[in-house]
């Protein structure tokens, strides 16, 4: 789907937690550009009423079917989580309208991918991944072109934007009390974002931008010295070196999501309603 600038572009939102209020309230006041509010859903209809009546004015979906028969909606951001992409990112690319993906982890499922891109084909939608919470993500496609030859991402993340990982209790590791830095995941970006669903999307984001999900190196650390998250990749590619690092604001209600994660999507939405366009 090509967005026309000189036209509004009906938003539609699948999911209201943290990341989903965020972007709903930016899009209501404006900071989306020419982008309009239409619908709101969640599995939890509470959730998705109180947030409808906070903004005032838009409409709660008491169905993705009943979201999708919306002509005005054009985009539809999934931003509620990695099985809610699987269930309904197929139907959703398949009725036309483009996907914005917000739980990135999931596509590192290599047949979900596969099925995505064949809904998107038979629907003439797109998927859109922001670049999520950390920059640089335009140098990693621009690399990609002549070829990168190594990769790693190292995640330092307080404890309790860790602690809730059902692959940390496997392990029988607990994070409580911890006093110094740890080491809970040495991996592939594939085995990272399986691990930590909701705390790594990064990773497979710059897998996916040309590094690819099994070459990109991950490490992540606990680390009880912190109240933000810091991601550091370092890359090495026939276009030369690169050494991005950022220290993240958690995110206000969610201290597994990094701020900037929702605020790039906001941008990827005007984006796709501006006339200039800076980065790629």
């Amino acid at each position: 789907m090509a967005s026309s600038p000189s036209k509004r572009l009906g938003v539609s939102l699948l999911g209201c937690g943290e990341i989903g209020s965020i972007l709903a309230r930016a899009v209501k006041a404006g900071k989306a550009g020419s982008a309009e509010l239409r619908f709101l859903f969640d599995r939890d209809p509470e959730r998705s009423r109180r947030l409808a009546q906070e903004l005032g004015g838009i409409r709660v979906a008491g169905s993705v079917r009943e979201l999708l028969s919306d002509a005005e909606t054009r985009v539809v951001v999934e931003a509620a989580s990695q099985s809610a992409l699987a269930e309904y990112g197929e139907e959703i690319l398949r009725s036309g309208k483009d996907l914005m993906v917000m739980s990135v982890g999931a596509l590192a499922d290599e047949e979900l991918l596969h099925r995505l891109l064949e809904a998107a084909r038979k629907g003439g939608s797109r998927i859109h991944v922001p670049s999520g919470s950390i920059p640089g993500v335009d140098g990693v496609k621009a690399a990609h072109l002549v070829g990168i030859r190594e990769a790693q991402l190292t995640t330092r993340k307080p404890p309790v934007a860790l602690s809730y990982s059902p692959y940390l209790k496997e392990k029988g590791v607990d994070l409580s009390g911890l006093r110094g830095p740890l080491v809970v995941f040495e991996g592939t970006a594939r085995e990272a974002v399986r691990a930590f669903p909701e705390s790594v999307n990064i990773a497979a984001t710059l897998g996916l931008a040309g590094i690819g999900l099994d070459r990109l190196r991950v490490r992540i650390i606990a680390d009880p010295s912190l109240d933000r998250n810091v991601h550091e990749l370092r890359l090495v590619g026939e276009a030369g070196e690169m050494v991005v690092v950022a220290r993240n604001v958690p995110s206000p209600g969610n201290p597994k999501t990094s701020y900037l994660a929702a605020l790039s999507a906001i941008m990827r939405l005007r984006d796709l309603v501006e006339i200039l366009l800076v980065g790629t």
